[in-house]
């Protein structure tokens, strides 16, 4: 598997982990570091694995179902840093929308770690 294919990849495991709620598909995937960086739609920027960990827990906590279908995903890699951007257009059981994103992945010697994630929320176009 070569690397974009590699970096796409560890990049539907977010998705996948995010799906599924699963706090240990989401902390392998991460990388622990105090350089690891995220900004969820509407919060403020986490520094952290430490504080990443817990906004992960406390957003796998309140049972809504979410599902994404991610469109226009386009990745890059320079070296040993990798980027993915694209739309998480999501469907949940109370309220759905689009979300930007960009996911940046650094490799390690067992595999492409996300360092960091930045989401927000596209709005509605008024006609």
């Amino acid at each position: 598997m070569g690397d974009d294919e590699a970096v796409l990849a560890a990049n539907r495991t977010f998705y996948g982990a995010f799906e599924a709620r699963d706090m240990d598909a989401m902390s392998d995937l991460w990388e622990h570091s105090d350089r690891a960086a995220c900004v969820h739609p509407g919060w403020g920027s986490l520094a952290g694995w430490g504080a990443i960990s817990a906004s992960w827990f406390a957003l796998f906590q309140n049972g809504e179902n979410l599902q994404f279908i991610i469109t226009n995903e386009r990745v890059a890699v320079e070296g040993d840093v990798a980027w993915v951007s694209c739309d998480e257009n999501i469907l949940a059981d109370e309220v759905g929308g689009t979300v930007a994103a960009m996911n940046v992945f650094v490799r390690h010697p067992d595999r492409w770690r996300l360092v960091v994630h930045h989401g927000s929320s596209v709005a509605e176009r008024r006609r």
